[in-house]
């Protein structure tokens, strides 16, 4: 079989991984999130993140009450501000969206003025999916009163498998 090059036909273009974005690496595994929408990038782009690159952020730990388990729990995982930093977000609002297709609009100023965490891991162990895994947005809920409503509570999406920034 002839190659195209010695056939004289042009060799087809090679396409770039979906989540190949200016200098970001492809996720090499797995992909646990997907951010799209405004990106620096430009429209049509993607970051597809991995347990690698979401870990190999700074990690943070937020030990808080939440509605969703009877005492405290510690939950670690990078700050949203900085996983919107490295997507290169430039909107107001995240479009956020779990595996079941739940979704939920959260201001992208949420991220700086109250630092949520992408949780990996609760107390230590990686969040099962039957246990709101792997991914976990959660607010600091017991260092701010605001933070015990509602609102906050829906925007803690669980099951998170996309951010698109609007």
């Amino acid at each position: 079989m002839a190659s195209l090059a010695a056939s004289g036909q042009p060799a087809p273009p090679v396409a770039k991984p979906a989540s190949a974005v200016d200098s970001k690496p492809a996720a090499k595994a797995p992909v646990l999130l997907t951010v799209s929408g405004a990106l620096k990038a430009g429209p049509g782009k993607t970051v597809q993140l991995d347990l690698a690159q979401l870990s190999a952020l700074p990690q943070q730990q937020l030990h808080t009450q939440t509605p969703w388990y009877p005492a405290p729990r510690t939950f670690s995982g990078p700050l949203l501000q900085d996983v919107l930093n490295l997507a290169g977000a430039q909107g107001q609002t995240l479009e956020a969206r779990a595996i079941n297709d739940y979704k939920v609009n959260i201001p992208v100023s949420d991220a700086a003025r109250f630092k949520p965490v992408l949780a990996l891991q609760i107390d230590g162990k990686p969040i099962a999916l039957r246990d709101k895994g792997p991914l976990f947005i959660v607010y600091p809920y017991d260092s701010d009163p605001q933070l015990r409503s509602s609102v906050y509570y829906s925007r803690s999406i669980w099951q998170l498998k996309s951010l698109e920034v609007r």
